[in-house]
């Protein structure tokens, strides 16, 4: 069995499986194969398309075919591409016919990085995201508490407090609107977030309270807990809040892939609901509970590549073992995945030199060195990706390339860290190590884009568009604008080599002969345009040649 490791960013470390075995019709040659000899020893009839697609502009992320106006699919399979001429001896009584007058398509979108269950639990509660104040932060949690039973948890998360000046929030904003329910609202990151007194009381967090290792319990002048824990101090408090019923857990996953859909994610690379503190069979209960129950009812939406603690490495490779990497078509086996620090917004990540805001702090260890050495080397000894890589130390970036490491970025983390940064790091700092995309593949590194949902939007195209102009909010220049993407390599980021991250391209990422036919009808009808302006959204998503949305 060969595993490949994968270290992560700030710094999460994830590894994934690399060679398992594939069923006869997995591989598109082997599928491509399998058609031509039928058609050898058959009637022509029995090779005719299931669909035929015209009169756009495709880019198919396949360098040996980068542009085609036309493909047929069959099976749910790309059968060919090129002109619309050359596919007329596909096209039968019963091939469908799509013209897509003149739009652009690409391949379904992969996002590298998600938390898909825990992202469309956060749609169903207190949504944060984008407040930018105190009295809306508040407002928000007294409209959330007002239905709910004496007692009852009120949860959320997405804020940032970046967006309001930097003030962290506290105990005290809250508490006078919640003296009857316990209050557990995360951060955007997952790396922090704040109780209200009640919750912090019943679980007995106190001044005479010791930090956990890998894990601040933020205070105030005097000693008090303010409410906010940051990374290994959210274990305090996560088992008094209760777990998440089966039930919720599957309609945000319904939820969560009707809104990837709408944005032209076809898969998803799930690292799951395990975050500092939290439990490591959460992702393994989602498999059985979620996934494989949505899987046989037919209601998966969307293809998931899962990953799991790195504690439980074992177990995952015992599995892989007895059913190989595919489960199905929907379901993928991935790698494990273990954090070694936290993050940037919350002073967490850990640094060679202390943060320019906090001289005495170089961020947090979450693991312990030795223990996490260990898993990894029993993990596995070969092949790295780095999750998260936006801020890497000073001759970090050739190694990436040297050593065949996979970076895999997001993006849209630079529009909340362009400011924060500079002033954590200072302004050389954050400037010389920040979100080098075109440096890590000028130095022939594989870049892999995703979105860190619901840390910011699963939206690719904004992905892309920020990886190409790099303007935060407010802003009127790019930030580091060496660095900016050119749309295909943004695309490419996001498609074939987002599958080649996690071990997919076999049947992924681009619209080449004998992958499966998951593609993307945008809103533009120009390439120039759209290299242009970067501006585009969804117009339809396809799945295996099916429409899925709208």
């Amino acid at each position: 069995m060969n595993l490949s490791i994968i270290v992560s960013a700030s710094i999460v470390l994830v590894l994934s499986i690399l060679l398992l075995p594939f069923s006869p019709f997995d591989l598109p040659k082997q599928w491509l194969d399998f058609v031509l000899r039928r058609s050898s020893t058959s009637t022509s009839r029995e090779l005719m398309a299931d669909m035929i697609v015209h009169n756009g502009v495709i880019f198919t992320s396949d360098a040996s075919l980068p542009f085609a106006d036309s493909m047929a699919v069959l099976n749910g399979r790309i059968l060919s591409v090129g002109n619309y001429s050359s596919l007329q001896n596909f096209a039968g009584d019963k091939t469908k016919v799509l013209d897509l007058e003149g739009k652009v398509v690409v391949p379904g979108f992969i996002d590298s990085h998600v938390h898909f269950i825990y992202g469309g639990l956060q749609m169903m509660r207190v949504e944060l995201r984008g407040v930018n104040g105190k009295d809306e932060f508040v407002r928000r949690v007294r409209e959330a508490v007002t239905n709910l039973e004496e007692g009852s948890w009120v949860l959320g998360g997405g804020w940032n407090n970046d967006l309001w000046g930097g003030e962290l929030p506290v105990a005290s904003w809250i508490d006078d609107i919640t003296p009857k329910n316990p209050v557990w609202l995360t951060r955007m990151d997952g790396h922090m977030g704040l109780a209200n007194s009640m919750a912090l009381k019943l679980a007995g967090i106190s001044s005479l309270l010791q930090n956990p290792n890998g894990g601040t319990i933020l205070r105030s002048a005097d000693g008090e807990p303010t409410g906010l824990l940051i990374d290994a101090a959210m274990k305090l408090i996560l088992p008094w809040i209760p777990e998440v019923s089966v039930d919720e857990r599957r309609e945000a996953v319904l939820i969560a892939g009707n809104l990837a859909l709408m944005r032209g994610v076809t898969t998803v690379v799930d690292f799951g609901r395990y975050f500092p503190g939290a439990s490591i069979e959460n992702s393994w209960e989602d498999l059985s509970d979620v996934y494989q129950w949505a899987d046989s009812l037919g209601k998966m939406r969307i293809r998931v590549c899962l990953f799991f603690s790195m504690e439980t490495w074992a177990r995952l490779v015992d599995l892989i073992t007895k059913t190989g990497r595919t489960l199905s078509d929907w379901i993928y086996l991935g790698g494990v995945k273990g954090f070694a620090d936290g993050s940037l917004g919350s002073n967490s990540a850990l640094f060679y030199e202390p943060y320019s805001d906090e001289p005495h702090n170089y961020g947090l260890q979450i693991t312990n060195v030795e223990n996490l050495f260990n898993m990894t080397v029993a993990s596995d000894k070969a092949g790295l990706q780095i999750e998260h890589a936006q801020h890497l130390s000073p001759g970090t970036i050739s190694r990436f390339g040297e050593q065949g490491i996979i970076a895999s970025v997001q993006p849209d983390h630079l529009l909340d860290d362009a400011d924060s940064a500079r002033k954590k790091l200072g302004m050389d700092r954050a400037e010389r190590g920040s979100y080098q995309l075109q440096s890590l593949l000028a130095s022939n590194a594989q870049l892999a884009l995703g979105s860190d949902w619901p840390v910011v939007h699963i939206n690719p195209l904004r992905s892309i568009k920020t990886a190409m102009k790099r303007i935060p909010p407010g802003w009127e220049n790019a930030w580091i604008p060496s660095e900016c993407l050119s749309l295909k390599d943004a695309i490419i980021a996001h498609t074939i080599s987002a599958a080649y991250a996690c071990f997919l391209d076999d049947d992924l990422g681009s619209l080449s002969p004998g992958k499966l036919a998951d593609f993307v009808m945008l809103s533009t009808s120009s390439w120039d345009d759209f290299e242009t302006e970067a501006s585009a959204s969804v117009e339809a998503t396809y799945i295996a040649g099916s429409q899925a949305y709208p």
